[in-house]
């Protein structure tokens, strides 16, 4: 069992003042005296005392994060870079699912409240004023990442609807006479806060708007798979599909092979994520890459400005990158 930190100043012959700026790295302290400190510390296993700690600071050294699930691997990697910055700064995440339910959301949020966290991550499923100002109810910082809640809320994320808008006219400089944006989330839209995707539905329709000899389509239902093929059977036009997500493009590519469509031959299409699976799928997908990493560290920054009350830009607008694939 490890030594307290009562114990360690005793061992180095300090006080127990020192002992904290050594390990915390606060205040003045002589650099062989911090070493030695450290180097006993690793010895004798020293474990600091959270809950002291945390009793002394006012804090608890846990953030929070509340998104959907895990399935998706954007959500997957979306997490392991919020735990990995979290750690940097000696910080434990505690991860929860609202599953698309509103009101697990809410459940999960007061919970984290209440075991009083010192800060949230939310990719939240509401929006709106109301929701906005039970958010500030929570005494809690709380940055949102994906779907933007309120424009008074910290929020970070790109600009999907720039990214939608240059890949849509990318797509019709290839040659394409028909495009078809595939957004299955449109459909939950009256229910739900589905920004991401309403965002990328608007590129799509303005650069639509550029080119009207080309033939534009939205699929915004969950039967996307059947209604793609449908349009694709319908037309004698050279036909891409621009998916939302990328994994609504692998899911028609699956659903188009079993019908014997080839890819690049039979159709073009393109993706939106850049999930790391991508890698193991050939053809390579062309996609967009949201910049998953970039996200989650400027959250976690972002999410700590504020926890610590420094002066801050509260909305971050990270750059989106093009990827070049095989499907178009």
């Amino acid at each position: 069992m490890g030594i307290t930190s009562k114990e360690l100043a005793e061992l180095c012959g300090v006080s127990r003042t020192t002992v904290h700026r050594a390990l915390y790295n606060t205040g003045r302290i002589n650099s062989e005296t911090k070493s030695m400190i450290l180097k006993k510390a690793e010895e004798y296993d020293f474990r600091p005392d959270l809950l002291a700690r945390g009793l002394v600071t006012g804090k608890t050294f846990y953030i929070g994060v509340v998104i959907m699930d895990s399935d998706n691997r954007y959500f997957s990697q979306m997490l392991n870079a919020i735990v990995r910055e979290a750690r940097k700064k000696g910080y434990s995440v505690n991860i929860t699912f609202h599953e698309d339910d509103a009101d697990i959301e809410k459940e999960q949020l007061c919970r984290l409240a209440d075991y009083r966290v010192d800060g949230i991550i939310l990719s939240s499923i509401r929006k709106g004023a109301e929701y906005r100002e039970f958010l500030k109810s929570l005494n809690t910082p709380v940055v949102t990442i994906d779907n933007k809640v309120d424009g008074e809320l910290p929020f970070v994320g790109i600009d999907g609807k720039k990214a939608t808008y240059e890949a849509s006219e990318r797509i019709i400089g290839k040659g394409y006479e028909k495009v078809v944006l595939v957004c299955p989330p449109l459909a939950d839209a009256a229910r739900e806060n589905v920004y991401v995707h309403e965002e990328r539905t608007v590129g799509f329709r303005q650069a639509m708007r550029n080119h009207p000899n080309v033939n534009s389509i939205i699929i915004d239902g969950w039967d996307y798979a059947q209604k793609a093929y449908q349009e694709l059977q319908e037309s004698s036009k050279r036909t891409a599909f621009f998916c939302t997500a990328d994994l609504f493009a692998l899911e028609i590519m699956h659903y188009f092979e079993e019908r014997g469509k080839k890819v690049g031959k039979d159709y073009g299409i393109m993706g939106f994520d850049n999930i790391d699976m991508l890698r193991y799928i050939s053809p390579r997908l062309c996609t967009i890459s949201n910049s998953v990493e970039e996200v989650a560290r400027n959250a976690v920054e972002l999410l700590f400005a504020l926890m610590d009350k420094k002066e801050t830009v509260t909305e971050r607008i990270v750059e989106y990158v093009p990827v070049e694939g095989e499907t178009l």
